[in-house]
């Protein structure tokens, strides 16, 4: 678990949990705003000594003062390029610090959200949310306090030194502020949602990579490909018109900010020569207005320019807040306690579950499997069995009913130590694009290298890995690709013979091998069964014939139960599933 993230509170204001991002780098923030105060000050100095110089040095003939003078402030902008240079790096710094710990804690808080979320959420949309989102957020943790403080330190400096040298001619500017405010305010609003349709289709874009790539295989053996492509062409399409729609909007801002910052200078030199041929401004107080127009509307560019990563970052943070404001569907309760020293005795009481929504997926389910035996699930797909195993680990909650394991129910104990009472072996088997070594050790982390072998050769997977290139060290490609079917499910077993749990669910865990790889496999499934208490879902009926108990499942309930024997002779369902597979078997040999 990551601390820093259970420390920040996601119900407070956006601003607050943004500047609960920058605080665990003050220093570096800090260091960052000074200098940005300090080119504000050179920038609002310039046209200040110009003017005093011109008024007193070259009327007096003071030419050595005054190139001085010039020589300071020639100083005083090579000093400013400095602190511009580390501003860029101390502000890209600590921005890329801010991104690491919104990933970090985005990472984190997805590992507790509960399958439910990923049900409903594609894989590429919300790689999106932690790589493209997270690097906009950064632009605007280090340019936004940035740009904000110098911008606003140099319009009111600039605002006010003007006031004191003609407050006639100032308030041309303060009339036209006010209508370039408001106007940029508008835009931004439309930015921001246009933006935000941008970030939606960027996902679904993603999305359409994500299982474009990974499919890739499918796609070439069904030549697919031109349907493939059109999917992506029509996700692309979308894309490209949100990214037009946007690009609207921020020509609109900036096109009106453009045309603000063009009429106050056309506003001071237009007003200021009226005065000027009044006789009340003189050249200078002219020539320093101008200087100070160009110090004022330099960052207002800078803002109009700012308002881009503005929208993207605020955009990018909202869809982040949205993310870590979403509250897993299983928690632990405030009370939950420990399971420990395990027996095996599961109790599935008058349990009902449906997904959200939906109609029931089982209905008043009600078995007692006893401590080391086996109970195996038969049926036709769709009928509940992969869901009826996934309620014990809590991979969801019942609707209704209790499961228990030794008499407590699952829902009062904790999910971390529940699940590392049961070990899980599925028919598609991921492996981690890693070593084999470190695909066996995800079974206990903490295992050492020995314990690892000896899992390996419990798995009867031993000797295959020794003739493996870089043995227990070879690198297993992405989901395994390197790997056969049989070899990819052998490491999964040698990963549950490391974690050594009393409780195990087997969910079709042989059905895609052939007949050879099977009964290797299964020898395995067998050396790992004794002394535990199994869940098996059968597929094939040949490898649950020593089960204890047998239930079939169908119309969302259990409609047969009892020993291979008893089942037989109640010749109901099982019995003509054993008797299809027979003749499926007895066609295929012929």
């Amino acid at each position: 678990m990551i601390k820093n993230e259970e420390k920040k509170d996601f119900s407070k204001s956006d601003t607050a949990i943004f500047i609960s991002y920058i605080l665990p780098h003050k220093k570096m923030f800090a260091a960052d705003m000074f200098l940005s105060i300090c080119i504000a000050l050179i920038d609002l100095a310039f046209p200040y000594v110009t003017r005093k110089a011109m008024n007193s040095l070259l009327p007096q003939k003071m030419y050595s003062a005054f190139f001085a003078v010039m020589g300071i402030i020639l100083a005083a902008y090579l000093l400013r390029a400095v602190f511009q240079y580390f501003i860029t790096v101390i502000g890209h710094g600590y921005g890329t610090l801010v991104e690491a710990d919104m990933r970090r804690d985005i990472f984190a808080h997805m590992q507790r959200l509960s399958f439910s979320y990923y049900d409903r959420n594609r894989t590429g949309v919300l790689l999106g949310r932690i790589t493209n989102d997270l690097f906009e957020i950064v632009e605007l943790a280090h340019h936004g306090p940035e740009n904000i403080l110098t911008c606003t330190l140099t319009i009111i400096g600039a605002v006010v030194i003007l006031f004191f040298i003609n407050p006639k001619l100032t308030l041309v500017l303060i009339i036209l502020l006010p209508a370039a405010i408001i106007y940029s305010m508008r835009q931004r609003l439309n930015m921001r949602n246009a933006n935000k349709e941008v970030k939606k289709k960027t996902g679904e874009i993603n999305a359409a990579i994500e299982s474009g790539i990974s499919g890739i295989r499918t796609s070439k053996a069904f030549a697919n490909e031109t349907v493939e492509e059109k999917k992506f062409a029509y996700a692309n399409e979308q894309f490209k018109q949100s990214k037009v729609s946007y690009y609207r909007a921020m020509g609109r801002f900036m096109g009106g900010m453009e045309a603000a910052i063009g009429l106050m200078q056309v506003a001071v030199i237009a007003f200021g020569g009226g005065m000027l041929m009044n006789g009340t401004l003189d050249l200078v107080d002219l020539l320093t207005f101008t200087l100070y127009v160009s110090t004022f509307t330099s960052p207002v560019r800078k803002l109009t320019q700012f308002m881009e990563i503005y929208t993207q970052g605020t955009a990018g943070f909202s869809r982040f807040l949205e993310i870590m404001r979403t509250e897993p569907e299983i928690k632990d309760s405030p009370d939950a306690i420990v399971l420990e020293n395990v027996r095996g005795e599961i109790t599935y009481d008058h349990v009902s579950f449906h997904y959200k929504n939906g109609e029931d997926v089982l209905r008043d389910v009600s078995v007692t499997i006893k401590p080391g035996m086996t109970l195996a699930l038969v049926g036709s797909s769709g009928g509940g069995k992969t869901t009826m195993c996934h309620l014990l680990p809590r991979f969801y909650d019942v609707t209704g009913g209790s499961v228990r394991v030794d008499g407590i129910d699952v829902r009062d104990v904790t999910q971390d130590s529940l699940r590392r009472q049961i070990g899980i072996i599925q028919q598609d088997v991921f492996l981690f694009a890693g070593t084999v070594m470190e695909n066996i050790r995800y079974g206990r982390p903490d295992a050492s290298d020995e314990e690892v072998i000896n899992a390996a050769v419990r798995a009867e997977i031993h000797d295959e890995i020794m003739s493996f290139p870089d043995g227990y060290d070879t690198f297993v490609g992405e989901r395994g690709i390197v790997l056969s079917g049989g070899q990819k499910q052998r490491i999964s077993i040698a990963r549950v013979f490391l974690k050594e749990p009393p409780i195990l669910i087997m969910d079709e865990a042989t059905s895609a091998l052939d007949s050879v790889t099977e009964r290797r496999i299964q020898e395995s499934l067998d050396k790992l069964s004794i002394g535990r208490t199994c869940i098996v879902i059968a597929h094939r009926l040949s490898t649950i014939r020593n089960a204890d108990r047998i239930a079939v499942i169908e119309n969302q309930g259990i409609t047969e139960i009892g020993s291979r024997q008893e089942l037989l002779l109640l010749n109901g369902t099982y019995a003509a599933l054993e008797r299809a597979q027979e003749i499926s078997l007895t066609d295929l040999s012929s």
